[in-house]
């Protein structure tokens, strides 16, 4: 681990937070033994996007001073970790991110080969050159293959549920200079040049009456520059795939009973507002997989 040892950044996190905030130390204490827990839960399996103790450590003070992390009421004599504002009223949420409706959307899968309508093939992502060895295999999209929403073959070792689309705020490793301007959660998750801001990123994902929930971990289809629709009210550029502008693994597909070219509505969503569901359930890169084991109810005795 760069910088030093965990004991180290321990200290680093002690000293700012007794300077912030000395009459709640219990609750950072708390917030922060997770935080340091999940550096090495991450860095063990080689998932984090977060390349040393620094950039994590810089994360985790964003999470803390962007309310995405809260002490919860205690269980027995324990505390409980939980996510800021779950639960409760929302707000900022679907006012902030407003539904894209009626998006033209494909499936595609880790793994997937190119072919004449993709021709970008998917054994890495735009953020992840290894991206089928960290996932854990090829996410076979066959239905004969799968079951409960992942394949039979092996367990992914990230979030099944994932989508992407056309923007990636990264370019020749470095951060674009439009993002900070375009992106609306930069300022509050920018940790370092050439680090993107996108990845990981929680979405609803709409058609009729049922919505799924997945993370951002690829660019496309087709184009990586359209921040105007992604961002703003523009609609999808005219691509082979019927205007697409939106892709989705099987696992959204299957939740949703997506044909391979369907239409849905879409926005994107705080972590806050992700309700308990199979996506949920899986992925080294999946904060709820993170807080569950740790063993939250734990940290208070």
């Amino acid at each position: 681990m760069e910088n030093g040892s965990p004991g180290r950044v321990l200290n680093a996190f002690l000293e700012l937070f007794l300077r912030k905030a000395r009459h709640d130390f219990r609750g950072f204490w708390f917030v922060f033994s997770f935080l340091l827990l999940s550096i090495c839960d991450w860095n063990a399996f080689g998932q984090s996007q977060y390349q040393s103790s620094t950039d994590f450590a810089k994360f985790a003070i964003k999470l803390r001073e962007n309310g995405l992390l809260a002490i919860g009421p205690k269980l027995g004599n324990g505390a409980r970790l939980t996510m800021a504002g779950r639960g409760l009223p929302q707000t900022g949420g679907s006012e902030r991110y407003p539904w894209k409706l009626s998006v033209a959307t494909t499936i595609f899968w880790v793994g997937e080969r190119p072919t004449a309508n993709n021709p970008v093939p998917n054994d890495r992502s735009s953020w992840d050159p290894n991206w089928i060895s960290n996932y854990g295999g090829y996410d076979d999209p066959d239905s004969k293959s799968r079951k409960d929403f992942i394949p039979m073959s092996f367990l992914p070792r990230q979030n099944p549920f994932y989508v992407a689309l056309p923007y990636n705020d990264v370019v020749s490793g470095h951060t674009k200079p439009e993002a900070k301007d375009v992106i609306p959660w930069f300022k509050d998750a920018f940790v370092r040049d050439g680090q993107s801001v996108l990845k990981g990123r929680w979405l609803a994902i709409r058609r009729g009456n049922k919505i799924c929930y997945a993370q951002w971990e690829d660019c496309g289809p087709f184009f990586t520059d359209h921040w105007q629709y992604v961002f703003g009210n523009e609609r999808p550029k005219a691509n082979l795939n019927q205007n697409a502008g939106l892709d989705v693994s099987p696992a959204v597909r299957d939740y949703l009973g997506l044909d391979n070219i369907d239409v849905c509505d879409w926005r994107f969503v705080e972590i806050r507002e992700v309700p308990p569901g199979p996506w949920a359930m899986y992925g080294d890169n999946n904060i709820f997989v993170i807080l569950r084991r740790q063993g939250t109810d734990q940290l208070g005795h």
